[in-house]
């Protein structure tokens, strides 16, 4: 199947890490697909593209976070690109730094996780069945590696939310050991960020985005969890074709 043939479906795409996912999706010639409640940002997404691929990106508005909403774009997903091949998800990458846990709420906590978890399950139960039969199919999570350390005093509850996420995408690739579906796993243990807000040792997200599109057209790896600690990493892991991803299964 060449990329022309493939539609992917790029959760979070009109993010900062998701936004350089969908241009190298689309600069390589795939088909993309995005979902978003902003239709603002579904906007400034198309004119981030670039021009000659943007007839290949769809754009819906909706709501991938409550399984209503979700259930619905997914139709209305169907109704206008007809298949799902592949499926990147870059959900719940959303800073948070409010304190120490005694100064917050429990409502506080519960946002912090419908944030980072409940869109990534709720978007996964719903979308998964879309590619989970077809061994020419994949679905590829990024997550971050904030759930395995404090990053600085106050963001404790982003280090539970990301944890949740972490210890989700594990449950799913021991869960379903023998599923047809590539499921892989990006772990990002370091900030990402466009060219213009880049620091020390951050990932262009344009960089970050080729290295994901790279692996979702090779599709040769399962179960897998990919840890891009470094720029070079980028280079070294994925791009060279040096695969050192970390089977989580014998």
């Amino acid at each position: 199947m060449s990329n022309a043939d493939r539609v992917v479906l790029a959760l979070g795409g009109a993010g900062t890490v998701g936004s350089g996912i969908v241009k190298a999706l689309l600069d390589k010639g795939f088909k993309v697909a995005v979902i978003s409640r902003d239709n603002s940002r579904l906007e400034k997404l198309r004119g981030f593209v670039s021009t000659s691929t943007r007839d290949n990106l769809t754009t819906l508005v909706g709501n991938v976070g409550s399984e209503e909403g979700a259930e619905v774009v997914k139709q209305a997903l169907l109704k206008s690109v007809g298949k799902v091949t592949d499926i990147v998800s870059s959900l719940g990458f959303s800073w948070w730094q409010g304190g120490p846990p005694h100064s917050q709420t429990l409502k506080e906590l519960h946002w912090v996780i419908e944030t980072l978890l409940f869109s990534t399950f709720v978007s996964w139960k719903v979308f998964f069945p879309l590619v989970r039969d077809d061994p020419n199919c994949t679905y590829t999570f990024i997550t971050g590696g904030a759930g395995e350390k404090l990053l600085m005093p106050g963001t404790g509850f982003l280090t539970v939310g990301a944890a949740s996420t972490l210890a989700f995408c594990q449950v799913l690739r021991e869960e379903y050991p023998e599923v047809p579906c590539k499921l892989n796993q990006v772990k990002i243990n370091t900030g990402v960020a466009p060219p213009e807000r880049m620091a020390p040792d951050y990932l262009n997200h344009l960089d970050l985005g080729e290295a994901v599109a790279t692996l979702v057209e090779r599709k040769n790896t399962t179960h897998t969890v990919f840890p891009v600690n470094c720029p070079v990493d980028l280079k070294n892991v994925i791009l060279e074709g040096n695969i050192q991803g970390c089977p989580s299964l014998p």
